[in-house]
């Protein structure tokens, strides 16, 4: 009963940007942190940011010093800011909830993601 709804990927060069956004309604309150997710072709998600109701973020090490998560003014939406992206970036991303910088429990259903396409 919860949607997620990602937007802002694209083609980018080798060391650009890109800011993706994430919409969620429905009973999105009854978790207590948002996250991005990554999955490349043939391999499996993994997790790149999370950041609690708190304010409290956690980053994947792959990341760390270049994506930037935040979360929106009315708690709804959620961001994840890259900068220096590099081709193993390349990825549809996906944001969900759960609880903790783990998102432990989270919401099992996935949204369409967004693709993020790094290259020159």
């Amino acid at each position: 009963q919860v949607q997620l709804v990602e937007s802002g990927g694209g083609l980018v060069q080798p060391g650009g940007s890109l800011r993706l956004s994430c919409a969620a309604s429905g009973s999105i309150f009854s978790f207590s942190a948002m996250g991005w997710y990554r999955q490349a072709p043939g391999k499996q998600r993994e997790l790149v940011a999370t950041i609690t109701n708190g304010g409290t973020t956690n980053y994947a090490d792959s990341v760390k010093g270049r994506f930037t998560i935040s979360r929106g003014n009315a708690k709804n939406t959620v961001y994840l800011q890259m900068d220096g992206l590099k081709p193993e970036d390349t990825a549809v991303y996906y944001c969900n909830a759960g609880f903790g910088s783990a998102l432990t429990s989270g919401y099992p259903n996935w949204g369409q993601g967004t693709q993020v396409t790094v290259s020159s």
